[in-house]
């Protein structure tokens, strides 16, 4: 797995949202994406996640930031994630992984002692011009939203 790092161009992607609409990263030229790739959709990790994200929104939105949730999710299950916990951004499927495999975050895990392939829970903040400015990959899912703030405000 060889994730991409901070100075690096973003690579160029369309993907499929909740309303089964194509969304390119290009869609958001002049703004700053957070790109944050998350396993499954309606898990206890992955929603606190997005929950935090939720109520950061209009900090975010403040500090020019636009959010992109990205798992491997089929688009027909992003919609009961939204409608479920509220989200206020746009989801987007990556069924095949391609997208995670250009990020670098699709890779071995372990769990429970088993070891398979998954999507890491890793974040990219894109700047304005498609560099990714910072990788957050250390982070507990309730602090995620935070760091990132943090990160934003210093």
């Amino acid at each position: 797995m060889n994730t991409l790092t901070a100075g690096m161009l973003a690579p160029t992607f369309t993907l499929l949202n909740q309303d089964d609409q194509p969304v390119s990263l290009s869609d958001f030229k002049g703004k700053k994406v957070l790109a944050y790739f998350y396993p499954k959709a309606m898990t206890p990790g992955c929603t606190i996640q997005a929950c935090g994200l939720r109520d950061s929104k209009a900090e975010l939105e403040a500090l020019n930031v636009v959010v992109l949730g990205i798992s491997i999710d089929p688009v027909k299950r992003l919609p009961k994630f939204i409608e479920r916990d509220n989200l206020n951004f746009t989801l987007l499927s990556d069924e095949d992984h391609a997208v995670a495999d250009q990020f670098g975050v699709w890779g071995e895990k372990k769990f429970m002692g088993k070891i398979y392939d998954g999507l890491h829970r890793i974040s990219f903040l894109i700047d304005e011009h498609g560099k990714i400015e910072h990788v957050f990959d250390k982070f507990k899912t309730k602090d995620h939203h935070q760091v990132v703030l943090d990160y934003l405000n210093q």
